[in-house]
């Protein structure tokens, strides 16, 4: 397990993503989120990775490196040889 500085720094955001919303919208999400004892931020970056992983993104690494729009290549399956 990496020490609690090692930790931050390897997660620190480096990165802002600003949305217009409706106000009562706003305020109703952090209000919700508030009362699940969480924060609205967190619950948006949860849904961002969730999102991605559903498309077939798994890390930030692979966002900037793989295109969510092309089709995975299907894995060959192995040949038997009959030989036991």
């Amino acid at each position: 397990m990496l020490p609690d500085n090692d930790r931050r720094k390897k997660q620190a955001k480096d990165s802002q993503f600003v949305i217009r919303i409706q106000k009562a919208d706003r305020d109703a999400f952090v209000e919700l989120c508030e009362a699940l004892d969480t924060s609205a931020a967190r619950e948006i970056r949860r849904f961002i990775r969730a999102f991605t992983e559903e498309h077939g993104i798994t890390s930030a690494h692979d966002a900037e490196t793989t295109d969510p729009t092309e089709k995975k290549p299907k894995k060959k399956k192995a040949k038997r040889t009959g030989k036991a």
